[in-house]
């Protein structure tokens, strides 16, 4: 198993694109594995459009890899999202790292477009078909109840081959979905207690599938912040987890404290099955992001730096 710890950020927490690309230096510059955006696309506070968001990181940089977390698949065309991503990939020289889901019932994408979220499992199934296939370079004709094409075809294909696939989402739907197609599984907010019995299904549904996910397949995310648990910034965290149903609570999944404390949430995640790490830093400014992270990259990731895959 191979440890690979990126950084990720909710919505736009930057004064401006100025300052967010200068995060996204830092992150390049300092050994970061990888950068992950969230998708938001009907929002009153600021959210970037993921696709064109990547291929300005993707022109920026030379080494760090970028995901998404994750993208709605039902509301998006697979074949566009297809070539998204085919294109994303080839230029960058085989950097991105697609995840996908199928939102929730209460996304407010699916009112504002007029959809129901009722049927987007089996829809979303279909189109993660569709993508799979297209991503080969072959033709796909594909007679579906929510897609029909004839035929198509895009090209370039994308340069990692297969192009991971990687699924979001801890239901029974979702578990049974990764193990169908997926190459890999992103955890939601969880703890590592609740991480583990997700994993570990993961595990043997694919194996009874005959097509085992590889164990550094496995993700999860959590929130840092060097400091201690009265500031404010982490306070006002704490009690947004209250609001959320299921979500775990604070003391068992964000990591507040020093070095230390970080790397140590981070070995629970690892023996709970995960292997590759999308943290997210808990600031109140450009100032505060920047030096989380920095603080991060000079004290936590080189703890892992054995365990690290080659770039």
């Amino acid at each position: 198993m191979s440890i690979g710890i990126g950084l990720g950020v909710a919505g736009f927490p930057f004064s401006s694109q100025q300052a967010f690309l200068k995060w996204i230096d830092l992150c390049e510059d300092h050994g970061v594995d990888s950068v992950w955006l969230s998708e938001r696309i009907v929002s009153r506070q600021p959210n970037l459009e993921l696709m064109t968001t990547f291929g300005v990181i993707a022109g920026r940089t030379a080494r760090l890899k970028f995901g998404m977390n994750a993208i709605v698949v039902p509301l998006r065309d697979p074949l566009i999202l297809a070539k998204q991503c085919a294109s994303l990939d080839y230029l960058s020289g085989g950097r991105l790292l697609p995840v996908f889901g199928v939102g929730g019932e209460t996304n407010q994408e699916f009112a504002a477009t007029g959809r129901s979220p009722k049927g987007r499992g089996a829809q979303s199934d279909e189109a993660l078909d569709i993508l799979a296939a297209l991503w080969t370079g072959e033709p796909v004709t594909y007679e579906g109840q929510h897609y029909r094409y004839h035929n198509a075809v895009i090209s370039p294909r994308p340069i990692q081959q297969p192009l991971p696939l990687w699924i979001g989402g801890s239901s029974e739907a979702a578990i049974r979905r990764t193990a169908r197609i997926g190459t890999g599984w992103l955890a939601g907010l969880q703890s590592p207690a609740q991480v583990a019995p997700v994993v570990a299904a993961i595990r043997e549904r694919s194996a009874a599938n005959g097509r085992p996910l590889d164990d550094d397949h496995y993700g999860a995310g959590f929130a840092f912040r060097f400091g201690s648990w009265d500031e404010p910034v982490v306070q006002r965290q704490a009690s947004a987890f209250a609001r959320i149903p299921d979500a775990p609570a604070p003391a068992d999944y964000l990591a507040i404290g020093s070095a230390h404390d970080i790397a140590a949430r981070i070995r629970e995640y690892i023996a709970a099955g995960i292997s590759k790490f999308v943290l997210r830093p808990l600031a109140e400014d450009d100032e505060g992001l920047m030096a989380q992270t920095r603080r991060l990259c000079e004290e936590v990731i080189p703890q892992f730096a054995s365990l690290r895959p080659a770039s």
